[in-house]
């Protein structure tokens, strides 16, 4: 197999010279390139890609972690992270947690390992503390705010729309709402923050039978909604985690004979916007784009994007 060696051989040059030529990280002069450039054509010469990321200190890969890919959070996240990183010509590794701490760990010992140049977190089941501790070995961003805890941190900025929201249908004096969300309150802090911006609201939280804390596909709407028409006091206003989310609910109605009551989805997705759906658009694409340049900032910042309530 030919070698770096080969090819200084072959060429007359040194093997720093041609290493520098490879590597595109000092002078070479325009005589010694096109010799050498001669030269790998002639032997057909391919650079090994892991020695030299070795060689260099650096992968040219990141790793995003994600419990999973039905929610929309999530797709739009890895979008804007993968069309910044494609920009920059960086690799993307997907990281399926599904919100395992122990494997979590094991991403962030591979990050300790140098398997990756950064970790984005666009959810997680360590605490932000755990993660903190492995910032000392390569760039960690997180999707959430996180509060007192020195991490970057790429988020959009929810409470005030959730707030926002909810005081609309207090305006229009809906008082039986449907809520659902993906995750318990005490394991999400979306689900959290999203209850408590109710709570502040209308203050209680909403009725037991109304909330629903496992849904993150159409599919799940759908199963939500039959749920709800079982209920001898059904609901005025449904409020969704998801414009998709929505659109199970409002199927269901339908395929029943059932008013549809009036809706509220997340994301600004095309479901919502054909169905004329009210949504929450939180620009995730946006803060997938600020999560990946976070972790080339010699900084720990944290960048929070804007969110958008969008009546219909």
């Amino acid at each position: 197999m030919t070698n770096i060696r080969d090819i200084a051989k072959q060429s007359g040059y040194s093997v720093t010279t041609v290493s520098r030529y490879l590597n595109q990280n000092g002078y070479v002069s325009e005589m010694a390139a096109q010799k050498i450039k001669e030269v790998i054509t002639k032997l057909d010469y391919v650079p090994n890609s892991i020695a030299r990321d070795l060689s260099i200190g650096q992968t040219s890969t990141i790793g995003v972690v994600v419990p999973h890919m039905h929610h929309p959070y999530f797709t739009q996240l890895v979008s804007g992270i993968m069309e910044a990183a494609f920009a920059k010509k960086i690799n993307v590794t997907l990281l399926q947690s599904k919100y395992d701490a122990q494997l979590e760990i094991k991403y962030l010992e591979q990050l300790h390992q140098k398997t990756y140049d950064g970790l984005i977190f666009t959810s997680h089941g360590i605490s932000l503390t755990e993660m903190v501790k492995y910032q000392k070995y390569g760039p960690i961003v997180c999707c959430e705010d996180p509060g007192e805890i020195n991490l970057s941190a790429a988020y959009t900025t929810r409470e005030t729309t959730y707030l926002q929201a909810f005081t609309h249908l207090k305006k229009h004096h809906f008082t039986n709402i449907g809520v659902m969300l993906s995750r318990p309150y005490e394991l999400s802090a979306t689900s959290k923050l999203t209850l408590d911006c109710y709570q502040q609201v209308f203050e209680h939280y909403p009725n037991k039978d109304l909330l629903q804390t496992t849904t993150t596909t159409y599919s799940d709407g759908y199963q939500v909604a039959l749920k709800y028409l079982k209920l001898s006091s059904q609901p005025d206003f449904i409020f969704t985690n998801g414009d998709d989310i929505a659109a199970g609910v409002r199927q269901c109605y339908l395929d029943h004979n059932h008013i549809v009551p009036p809706l509220m989805g997340q994301e600004n997705q095309l479901a919502s916007q054909l169905m004329q759906i009210s949504t929450i658009d939180h620009h995730f694409k946006q803060v997938g784009a600020q999560a990946f340049h976070l972790l080339s900032s010699p900084k720990i910042k944290q960048v929070p994007v804007t969110a958008e309530l969008i009546i219909r």
